[in-house]
């Protein structure tokens, strides 16, 4: 609900502020005041495109800002904080601003954003219903919308069932055509994955083996350089060559001997004999694992290099194609073993999902059958309570007629295409609504379908710009008493120049031009009591200070049931 719009240098409007608050909200003023900037005003704040020439001549730039009430946890409030704004107390604040070169800026609960967020939000906040304005029932999917809330509980159990049988089918039937569509491409993938795990299964690679390989060539290739380096070595230990040939194992043992002979005069020798023991010892030790080295050497490192050469080439070749490790190797014979599964099972898979789309389609076309029906009975029901409301808005020849056709094909809203139409008069052929009427009417049409759409609308606010054109006497009066009607479930905002219709609203503002300076300005103040009795006889007679036009405004506000 709309609490207030602040309004700043916007046509001939210099600044106003419209307290406008629940119920049915009128506004009036003379010709050329600045009625029609309230619409303007309230467009630029639903992300209507700015225009520089509604920026009141002489000023830099125009202000409009709107204070507006919603309930938490509203989708409203939602979409406000995704564009950074914020949503206080139950209180958003949008406004627009539109320099005189054009350029427009829009800020959100506090924050700037995209003008394309306030259009998002205007259809959550506020129907606007203009003589130039896009009405909001044109669209075929608004209408099937419209439709579908007109239906109530027992449409919305239809429309869910159906929905619920679509996505099924739907996912069913585009699993099928991936597998079947790609059935080429995946029988010659199983094709390639099975040759792939035919020749890893056939070299059947070990973890690690690729390293242990290089370090096994490594050393049979340089089997020789080991072989006579190992020999020296242990020749220098332990000489069995030469009898008598000096060694370090014999030298140790000399020198220890040597010391040990002594040893027991100097009790400082003691250590030197430990560490001559010692070193005898590793010494022996040092030349049997040469020893065992040199016996362990292949007597035939030629050939089996030549096999590991041959094995690490066969490696070699598999994680070229298949992983830069025989680790890798390995994973991917793993994996693809579990994906020859999955493309073995497709012949069974496609059997599957044909019978399943089958039972799918059965339950699709008894689900859409049915919304059909809820459907077909709602359109009745809404033309025909429409067409009844239109008898009592100067527009008794009129008759709202609601279509519901096969479209031809399953959509996720069903088979059904609406239109709702307008036959302006007996005879004629029902056009859409939009074509089939002139503004004044158009919008009378749009009332009637408000008024009876009420219990189902989201919508928490209506405008009307000049709904009442082109009527008067009796039929106004139904105009105003259907505007309140609406009200009482929503906010109603109307722009009339007709006392018969400003009678019934609860809060009168009241649009009022100065001339005095060398630019029209215009404010907006709320009028009560003999103010307002005065405006309504303006209203009916051009005179504020008719007596009889004074009193026939006090009977029309008695009629409305509004104190004066």
């Amino acid at each position: 609900m709309i609490e207030e719009i602040s309004i700043t240098d916007l046509g001939v409007i210099g600044d106003a502020t419209l307290e406008l608050g629940p119920g049915f909200t009128v506004v009036t003023g003379e010709t050329g005041a600045g009625k029609t900037m309230i619409v303007t005003a309230l467009g630029l704040l639903l992300g209507a495109r700015a225009d520089a020439g509604t920026v009141r001549r002489g000023a830099s730039t125009a202000v409009v800002e709107g204070r507006w009430h919603v309930p938490d946890h509203d989708a409203v409030v939602e979409r406000v904080e995704d564009a950074g704004g914020a949503v206080e107390d139950g209180e958003l604040i949008l406004t627009r601003t539109v320099s005189a070169e054009g350029r427009s800026r829009a800020t959100v609960g506090g924050r700037g954003a995209p003008v394309a967020v306030l259009g998002e939000l205007a259809d959550q906040l506020v129907t606007v219903h203009g003589q130039s304005d896009q009405i909001r029932l044109t669209s075929a999917a608004a209408q099937r919308a419209a439709l579908d809330g007109f239906g109530g509980p027992r449409l919305q159990k239809a429309f869910d069932a159906y929905v619920t049988a679509y996505d099924t089918w739907q996912q069913h039937t585009g699993e099928l055509e991936t597998l079947t569509r790609d059935r080429d491409d995946r029988v010659a993938e199983a094709e390639r994955i099975r040759a792939a795990s035919d020749e890893i299964e056939a070299a059947d690679p070990q973890p690690g083996e690729d390293v242990e390989l290089a370090e096994r060539a490594e050393r049979l290739g340089n089997l020789e350089e080991l072989r006579l380096s190992a020999g020296l070595a242990h020749e220098a230990l332990s000489s069995e060559a030469l009898e008598g040939a000096p060694d370090v194992v014999g030298l140790v043992e000399s020198a220890r001997r040597a010391i040990e002979r002594v040893a027991s005069s100097d009790t400082a020798l003691q250590p030197v004999l430990e560490q001559l023991t010692e070193l005898s010892i590793q010494a022996t030790e040092a030349s049997a694992s040469l020893s065992s080295y040199l016996g362990s050497l292949e007597p035939d490192a030629g050939h089996d290099l030549e096999l590991i050469n041959e094995r690490r080439a066969l490696l070699a070749g598999l994680t070229r194609k298949y992983g830069d490790t025989v680790d890798d190797v390995i994973a991917y014979g793993q994996r693809a073993g579990e994906r020859l599964l999955e493309l073995d099972g497709d012949d069974d898979r496609i059997l599957g999902l044909q019978q399943a789309v089958e039972r799918d389609e059965q339950a699709l076309a008894a689900a859409a059958a049915t919304l059909s029906a809820a459907r077909t009975k709602a359109a009745g029901d809404l033309a025909k309570r429409v067409t009844a409301e239109l008898g009592s808005l100067a527009m008794a020849g009129a008759t709202l007629v609601v279509e519901v056709t096969d479209a031809g094909e399953y959509r996720r809203h069903g088979r059904d295409q609406v239109a709702i139409l307008l036959q302006p008069h007996s005879g004629t052929d029902p056009r859409p609504i939009g074509k089939g009427a002139s503004g004044g009417e158009l919008s009378r049409v749009m009332l009637a379908i408000e008024v009876v759409m009420a219990g189902s609308t989201s919508v928490p606010t209506f405008v009307f710009d000049e709904v009442d054109a082109g009527v008067g006497g009796a039929a106004a009066i139904e105009i105003g008493r259907r505007l309140a009607q609406l009200a009482e479930r929503t906010q109603v905002i109307v722009v009339t120049h007709l006392a018969q219709v400003a009678a019934f609203a609860n809060n009168h503002l009241n649009v009022v031009k100065d001339a005095s300076g060398a630019v029209t300005s215009s404010s907006v103040r709320r009028l009560d009591g003999e103010e307002r009795l005065q405006e309504m006889a303006r209203l009916l007679s051009g005179l504020g200070d008719s007596a009889s036009g004074i009193e026939h405004a006090r009977e029309l506000l008695e009629v409305a049931g509004q104190s004066v």
